[in-house]
């Protein structure tokens, strides 16, 4: 049987970067992951380069990353992809879906994917979660086709807003996703 192809998205959560690569080799086994990295993605930060993190991505994945919003374009139109999971996903990111706006290749592989009905799965990895970004978490939450990695608070003494996935349930979120269904519970304890 042909492994579920699944889209990774990357976004500028520099800091979740290091989650994410503790679980690749569970995504890698489960799904044929395809990585995607928003142009945010795709700079150096204190948490390493980008190549660094780009190389690693292809190295595990087998695939080089989609990087532009033209090479996102025909992954909806083309079928590409099964499910699209976005993690990390800022604040940033979560707003831009929310409201629409197509203007990274992120955003650009999420437009085309929802197009097909198909599910997108929403890893939270953001500061403001419980604060700016909890309207657009809202407004995500009950949108179709749309589903989240359950969350929680990641710091809530020092940082009492911010949230952050389990990073440990992406698996099992994409496949109840795969389903129609919410992983739950979507709200967790503190991460």
């Amino acid at each position: 049987m042909d492994k579920l192809r699944l889209g990774l998205a990357l976004t500028g959560s520099y800091c979740s970067f290091e989650k994410l690569a503790a679980v690749l080799p569970a995504l890698c086994e489960e799904f044929d992951v395809l990585p995607i990295f928003s142009e945010n993605a795709q700079k150096d930060s204190r948490f390493g380069t980008a190549e660094s993190w780009m190389d690693l991505l292809e190295e595990r994945t087998g695939h080089a990353p989609v990087t532009s919003i033209q090479a996102a374009e025909p992954l909806g139109p083309k079928n590409m992809i099964d499910v699209l999971a976005i993690v990390p996903c800022t604040g940033n990111t979560l707003a831009k879906l929310s409201r629409g706006v197509t203007d990274t290749a992120v955003t650009m592989a999420a437009k085309g994917h929802l197009r097909n009905g198909k599910p997108l799965v929403i890893g939270v990895s953001t500061n403001d979660g419980l604060a700016a970004s909890a309207e657009n978490i809202g407004r995500l939450l009950v949108r179709k086709s749309v589903y989240f990695v359950p969350f929680g608070q990641d710091d809530p003494e020092k940082k009492p807003a911010s949230l952050s996935c389990a990073y440990d349930r992406i698996v099992p979120a994409v496949y109840a996703a795969r389903e129609g269904k919410q992983l739950q519970p979507v709200l967790l304890g503190t991460r």
